[in-house]
């Protein structure tokens, strides 16, 4: 996940005093919707356009993510032979767990150095009857299918995340839902800024944590990015990286947007 090996040493001592847990997965709902339909209704009802998840709602009624959370405890990723069935529901489960991890914790209003290094390092979730922390199911299960853009889907629910979309992600329609959730991605300001008087391009830091992997796509990080933008970034702009907010990406008290 969103987490470096640098803050990974940071925590050490915190690791060592705290120690890892794992969350007991929630009973699964013995009636209803099917958990993928569990998963969709979280979506729909209780995450806004822009992204921002309704938490306190989900507190008070936390029924359909829980079973789509214990669905995923019973569902190993192997059940899905197809790789884009696969990969769908990697990143569907990735980001209900994240949902939920969120619940867990009471809801923080912002994950610090520490914080993060429990939330996705030292905290373990039930994954197909394997308990593994967010940090390694990204990094030893999700990246080695080598499909850099699910970083535009992953989402740790924070506000630099990219945006959390209102549907899951499907096996039959994800090359273009991946695709789409890249051209979203790279059409924010808030993730990619074209400074030309400083021949400077500024980009989410994610570019940032997984280079590699934009890298094994393209010869440069700008010229990754102009796979899909238009006006092109000028070859010789040089690449920073805009600061990553932490903040929890909660709705605010009142009507959704």
């Amino acid at each position: 996940m969103r987490l470096t090996k640098r803050a990974l040493g940071a925590g050490a001592a915190f690791g060592l005093l705290a120690g890892c847990s794992t969350l007991r997965p929630p009973a699964a709902a013995l009636a209803g919707p099917s958990p993928p339909e569990r998963w969709a209704q979280v979506l729909r009802d209780r995450v806004d356009g822009g992204g921002r998840v309704d938490f306190d709602g989900l507190a008070r009624d936390p029924g359909p993510l829980d079973a789509y959370v214990a669905h995923v405890a019973e569902t190993p990723p192997e059940t899905f032979p197809d790789r884009s069935a696969r990969l769908a529901y990697l990143v569907n489960s990735y980001n209900a767990l994240s949902m939920w991890s969120v619940l867990q914790q009471g809801i923080p209003e912002r994950l610090g150095l520490l914080d993060r290094v429990r939330f996705f390092k030292l905290t373990r979730a039930t994954v197909g009857g394997r308990a593994i922390s967010l940090y390694d199911y990204e990094n030893d299960v999700i990246r080695p299918l080598g499909e850099e853009r699910v970083h535009f889907a992953l989402n740790c629910m924070v506000v630099s995340c990219p945006r959390l979309p209102r549907v899951p992600f499907t096996a039959a329609g994800l090359d273009s839902e991946l695709g789409a959730a890249e051209r979203l991605f790279f059409s924010e300001p808030r993730n990619l800024v074209v400074d030309g008087a400083r021949r400077a391009m500024r980009v989410s830091a994610i570019l940032d944590f997984y280079t590699e992997d934009f890298l094994a796509k393209a010869p440069s990080l700008v010229a990754y990015v102009n796979r899909t933008r238009n006006p092109l970034v000028p070859a010789d702009h040089r690449t920073e990286f805009l600061p990553y907010d932490w903040t929890i990406n909660k709705q605010p008290s009142g009507p959704r947007a």
